[in-house]
């Protein structure tokens, strides 16, 4: 069955690779982006260009340049990774972060509600490094904050969607080589986007709110 898959932050990586295997396997991809790469222009989708996550008015325009009614699977991918270490904090940075990986996928996830239904899911990307549990190696504030962020809220949305009979998972893509890790990594971003596609598959109401690894290992928060 095609389903109608909305994809935010697709023109490199993990996202890109999210769209070209959603579409290789006979699904209607919307890739949404700031700027398309020739890629992502490639690939046999539809792209919406010109959306910022830190912009109210572009992120709910996004509902009305969506050329359809429902949307089957949304996945928010768009984020930032700017190292920093203490105490050489900046704190510009931090909101930057913030206002990208955290309230950018609740804009989104805002903005969509309406084409959102029974049977629909929600898949937002964070990371590992957003566990509180999990951390014990520090630095990295502003992407472990942001990510700690969007953890929260990616678990309210899971109880306040849920009524609606919508799913939501945090999604942690593993260590990646791609770009925002300056090609450093343990898996290729095909991998991680082929294990995290398996966890939307499996995402269900009832398992609705969890924080799963690409691998299918729960993870503490």
């Amino acid at each position: 069955m095609s389903l109608n898959i909305v994809i935010i932050g697709t023109n490199k990586g993990i996202g890109l690779e999210f769209a070209r295997q959603y579409s290789t396997a006979g699904h209607r991809v919307f890739a949404i982006c700031r700027q398309a790469s020739d890629a992502l222009k490639g690939l046999s989708c539809t792209v919406i260009e010109g959306i910022d996550v830190t912009d109210d008015k572009s992120v709910q325009g996004l509902a009305k340049a969506l050329p359809i009614d429902h949307v089957d699977i949304l996945i928010h991918n768009a984020g930032v990774l700017v190292s920093d270490t203490f105490p050489h904090l900046n704190m510009e940075s931090m909101k930057k972060h913030f206002d990208i990986n955290a309230l950018g996928a609740l804009r989104t996830v805002m903005a969509l509600v309406p084409k959102l239904g029974s049977g629909s899911k929600v898949g937002i990307v964070s990371s590992r490094v957003g566990s509180i549990d999990d951390n014990t190696s520090a630095n990295n504030y502003a992407y472990r904050v942001s990510k700690t962020a969007v953890n929260m809220i990616g678990k309210c949305l899971s109880i306040d969607l849920a009524n609606d009979g919508i799913a939501v998972a945090l999604l942690h893509p593993g260590y990646v080589r791609t770009q925002m890790t300056n090609g450093n990594g343990l898996i290729d971003a095909s991998e991680s986007a082929q294990g995290l596609i398996k966890r939307m598959d499996e995402l269900s109401i009832e398992t609705s709110g969890i924080f799963v690894h690409t691998s299918g290992e729960l993870l503490p928060w």
